[in-house]
């Protein structure tokens, strides 16, 4: 069965994480991504380890599992284009895909003719996505970008963590790079809505992602907060700044997270621990309330949840209607029954002998659904096959590029 991006052909000259992010979602979707890579070195990221990949005898590879993450369903080629010989090599693939990505510094690619106006002289249906960290225009446009630096810069970290009063209280950056997934899933978006624009006019277009604006946009109804309201955002640790009681408890074993999203919720809540009395309490009683004396009621909330234990709790609040939930470590995440059944966790095969485990897509489609064909290739594993299928180089000729060290 054909899946839903079958037929379109991605030439990913990205590296590290937001740009094959975003690649790896079209390669899940069935598009046929060619993932280019420097000769002998490949993406920085097959380095970042341990842990690495294991082959067959159970001997550490030379490819992390931070590089696997972000590159199943991939090509790889070795080409060196800072070689002439190299940027020729890109452009006639260039003039054979639909989808170009890549996420070099602003302006680096213009140096080697590989920018997006250079290539579309070559392929006026190409569409081409740059990702940086700051954007192709601005102040900051020629800077590196990092997802550490542009969680502090767009105000994510501020609001992350425990107030400056309480213990660890201080700014926290999110547990992963959050502005590189969230950046190659906003990547992963424009370029379908580029290839929908295709079908109309049939020219291709630059896109222009930026992971600071990336960033700055998940700050949402935060943002909001702020611009509408006039209300600084505050680090509330575990807790909500607009839904109260919407944050994490302590039980007599285990922590719990109460997700009280509205009035019928509280009340069913409070109801169901014999509190009633916080319902008619007029300082409680509305959202609005409790946002306010927030101080007064969550003291007396957090003594009640330490009459139970975290499963009683669940066990005893959930048929009641009153949203609640664990918190996992990552060895029980993959044991929930929810995740299992969703099935989650997938064996994809790999080059080395066998398979490796991998986070299943979140991409559920009924006609084309996602297959997991191959894990993430070795360095330069699909060369020879590309460059003769797609370009038609014999032997001699890739032989030759070897010698002369551009492959």
């Amino acid at each position: 069965m054909d899946r839903s991006l079958t037929g379109l052909r991605v030439l990913d000259l990205s590296r590290v994480l937001a740009g094959p992010w975003a690649t790896q979602n079209l390669a899940d979707l069935g598009a046929e991504v060619i993932k280019v890579e420097r000769p002998g070195l490949g993406d920085d990221t097959r380095a970042w380890g341990p842990p690495f990949v294991k082959d067959a005898d159970g001997r550490d590879t030379f490819d992390s599992t931070y590089f696997v993450s972000a590159n199943r369903g991939k090509k790889s080629v070795t080409i060196d284009f800072s070689n002439p010989e190299g940027q020729e090599i890109i452009r006639a693939l260039a003039a054979e895909c639909d989808i170009l990505v890549e996420n070099f510094r602003t302006g680096t690619l213009a140096r080697y003719g590989l920018d997006h106006a250079s290539l579309a002289q070559v392929n006026p249906r190409l569409i081409y996505c740059s990702i940086t960290g700051f954007g192709q225009d601005g102040p900051y446009a020629g800077l590196p970008g990092y997802d550490f630096v542009l969680q502090g810069m767009s105000g994510l970290m501020d609001m992350t963590g425990n107030p400056d009063d309480q213990p660890g209280g201080g700014p926290m950056k999110v547990g992963i790079a959050i502005g590189d997934i969230l950046t190659g899933t906003f990547a992963t978006s424009a370029i379908l809505a580029a290839v929908e624009q295709r079908h109309r006019t049939g020219r291709g277009q630059h896109i222009d992602m930026s992971l600071l604006d990336c960033v700055v946009s998940l700050t949402s109804y935060q943002a909001l907060n702020y611009l509408i309201g006039d209300r600084m955002p505050r680090r509330l640790g575990n807790a909500h700044p607009n839904i109260v009681p919407y944050q994490v408890f302590r039980c007599a074993e285990g922590n719990l997270i109460l997700a009280i999203g509205n009035q019928s919720q509280y009340e069913k809540f409070c109801n169901a621990i014999g509190r009633g009395d916080l319902v008619s309490d007029p300082r409680f009683a509305t959202g609005a309330g409790r946002i306010e004396n927030r101080d007064d009621l969550i003291p007396q909330l957090e003594s009640e949840m330490m009459k139970r234990t975290m499963l009683e709790w669940i066990d005893f609040l959930e048929p009641h209607g009153v949203p609640c939930g664990p918190i996992y470590r990552m060895d029980q995440v993959f044991e929930d029954p929810q995740v299992k059944h969703r099935q989650m966790k997938v064996s994809v095969p790999h080059s080395t002998g066998g398979d490796i485990p991998n986070v299943a897509s979140p991409y559920r489609l009924s006609d084309s659904p996602v297959r997991y064909d191959h894990a993430a290739p070795t360095l330069g594993q699909h060369t020879d096959d590309v460059l003769g299928r797609v370009l038609n180089y014999d032997a001699a000729a890739l032989k030759a590029l070897r010698d002369r060290s551009v492959l």
